[in-house]
């Protein structure tokens, strides 16, 4: 499965995701690094991947512009870490179908998540 990491989502999910036989697509420190949130969804639909963030702004725009996309993972916590975001992957990693997540956005927060589609 393919992932898009969004500039604000830590790096170490790339290992993991590596690591568990996924590609990955992080724009840091790439000519794209710091295009608004639009462009880099169309560059996440592009390689046909699910977008993974903590960016709030744009959980309530991007997501809900596209009739179908290939699945938008957030993560918005209280007090966010790298460890908690990581933890909260890994709950996502271990737990759905990736091939289910296909045009659905979830939404993880501290203490519950939620599934939403079109």
């Amino acid at each position: 499965m393919n992932f898009f990491l969004d500039a604000n989502f830590p790096k170490a999910a790339s290992k993991i995701l590596t690591d568990n036989g996924h590609t990955v697509f992080d724009i840091r420190k790439t000519k794209h690094e710091g295009v608004d949130d639009s462009d880099i969804f169309r560059m996440a639909q592009k390689k046909k991947a699910i977008f993974l963030t903590t960016d709030k702004d744009f959980y309530h725009t991007i997501p809900f512009q596209y009739e179908e996309h290939f699945g938008i993972v957030f993560i918005t916590l209280r007090h966010p870490n790298r460890d908690q975001i990581m933890q909260k992957m890994k709950y996502f990693l271990n737990n759905f179908k990736l091939g289910d997540v296909k045009s659905k956005v979830l939404l993880f927060k501290d203490n519950y998540y939620s599934v939403f589609e079109k």
